[in-house]
């Protein structure tokens, strides 16, 4: 008869590699008590050994990560509007008298003054 695969959580793993640690039990018994090979505890112990310094310092590359996605998020926006400014500018008249043939003069609300001057 076939025997499922077994598959264990993450805090499961943690606990147990801890317990092992610790030296309080035998591999051994921690093996017959969990019901796991020795050799298992003893790749999870090695594991945890080997990454634990990797979890505090994970903290500090998920800050990293995220800063690095909205500045290519800033960078993307600013190629957009630069894009939207050149079209812009293509499109604008470049003579004076064309500009001001697309003020509408009709409209009184619609008032046009230079620069530093009071209507």
């Amino acid at each position: 008869m076939v025997r499922k695969r077994r598959r264990h959580t993450a805090a499961f793993k943690f606990r147990v590699a801890l317990e092992a640690l610790e030296g309080s039990k035998t591999i051994s018994q921690l093996s017959s008590e969990h019901g796991i090979h020795a050799n298992q505890i003893g790749a999870w112990k090695r594991q945890l050994l080997e990454d634990g310094p990797k979890v505090f310092a994970s903290n500090g590359e998920r800050k990293q990560r995220e800063q690095e996605a909205q500045e290519a998020e800033l960078y993307e926006q600013i190629g957009r509007l630069k894009m939207e400014l050149e079209w812009l500018k293509k499109k604008l008249p470049t003579s004076v008298r064309e500009r001001r043939r697309m003020v509408d003069v009709a409209r009184p609300d619609a008032e046009c003054t230079a620069p530093g001057q009071t209507a």
